[in-house]
């Protein structure tokens, strides 16, 4: 028999308001219930519907190797409350989150990276979207989709800035999508990187003001392959511009094999990086709206963009170039700067005259064999 309305139940002992019932649901399958509570109707419906839940799944991890036990609700429920089945295993059994290395699941992304916390671990999350966010302070995380492109992280944000905020020793982000990210300053972005290296692969980055952006740390290095940023950017509101990914004074910036579309403002890549390696990437500028630079280098950079197909649309903020170099001043050398083997053009039905590089930095740079449509001049120092 369950205990009775308004009963006591005796292994507990501070007496504590009975909270309203989404939050009683949550402290049940975390595990976290109060010292003391009372044992009401609606405690009783909420854990007799967990056990309902966990025997349509045939969920028993308390009880391995006795899968022939048949269990009814109320003896499930019962055990559940005395504590003989786990609330938190029966919880984690359907967590989206799973420490990789131990497979610890949680329900919070947040969770998930502290119970890591210092060491190296990766954290795989099931298809889904979620509305989570996370801080990482230390450590080598990985943080990998289940199957990539199925694992959504919808619209959180973490100390204002992005779903993901790092600055721990390194991440790496793998098949993950990042979309819906907002924030008051106009800054929202997919992932905030404050420290430490980064490695991107085969993400998706959509309908936010950033993607990706950066502070400084010279001694790290971020690295991007098999990604897609879409509908990213902003210039608006008296704020400053947004762009699909701005890079702060970080030691080097790696973009290979990736798209960048549909800008929605800001530059596609902005860079403060004294080292920039960008190759064989598309930059399709079709459909963007009050964009600006498909390379920005505001500090100069020395490097290679090589291979990357570039379009340059119709509704432009700035349409007088597609690479930029020092355009904000001369921190970093761009002598050796090696652009070669791209291809520019101008959208069907675009008019005009622009240019393909245009350099504030005076430096000695290559551009050569690069294919260059109707309207397109290679070079002007500026």
């Amino acid at each position: 028999m369950f205990p009775e309305p308004g009963a006591r139940l005796s292994r507990f002992e501070t007496p504590v308001q009975v909270n309203p019932r989404e939050f009683l649901q949550s402290r049940i399958l975390t595990g976290s219930m109060p010292d003391e509570y009372i044992w009401d109707s609606t405690i009783a419906d909420i854990v007799s519907g967990l056990a309902h839940h966990y025997m349509d799944h045939d969920i028993f991890p308390a009880f391995s190797g006795v899968s022939e036990l048949k269990f009814s609700a109320h003896i499930l429920t019962t055990a559940i409350l005395a504590g003989v089945v786990s609330p938190v295993a029966f919880a984690q059994s359907n967590a989206p989150f799973t420490v990789a290395e131990n497979g610890q699941r949680f329900y919070s992304l947040s969770e998930a990276v502290e119970a890591i916390g210092a060491r190296k671990g990766t954290i795989v999350i099931a298809p889904g979207a979620y509305g989570d966010c996370a801080v990482q302070t230390e450590g080598q995380i990985t943080y990998r989709a289940a199957v990539p492109g199925k694992a959504i992280l919808d619209g959180g944000i973490c100390e204002g800035k992005a779903a993901l905020v790092l600055r721990g020793r390194s991440a790496i982000v793998d098949g993950i999508i990042f979309q819906n990210q907002r924030v008051p300053d106009g800054n929202g972005a997919g992932i905030r990187l404050e420290r430490g290296n980064l490695t991107i692969t085969n993400a998706l980055f959509r309908n936010s003001e950033q993607g990706l952006l950066t502070a400084d740390d010279a001694s790290g290095n971020i690295v991007i392959d098999r990604s897609t940023f879409q509908r990213l950017g902003r210039c608006d509101r008296g704020l400053s511009c947004a762009h699909s990914i701005y890079i702060g004074d970080y030691g080097s910036l790696i973009v290979t094999n990736s798209r960048f579309e549909k800008g929605n403002g800001g530059h596609y890549v902005k860079s403060r990086a004294p080292r920039i390696t960008v190759t064989n990437s598309s930059f399709d500028d079709t459909q963007g709206r009050t964009t600006n630079y498909m390379i920005d280098l505001p500090a100069g950079a020395s490097g290679v963009i090589s291979g990357n197909v570039f379009v340059q649309g119709q509704n432009k903020e700035n349409w007088s170039a597609f690479v930029a170099i020092a355009a904000e001043g001369r921190k970093h050398s761009s002598a050796g700067l090696n652009i070669h083997s791209n291809s520019a053009s101008l959208a069907k039905g675009v008019e005009r005259k622009t240019w393909f590089v245009a350099d504030w930095s005076g430096d000695k740079m290559r551009i050569a064999n690069n294919s260059l449509g109707r309207g397109l001049t290679r070079y002007e120092k500026r």
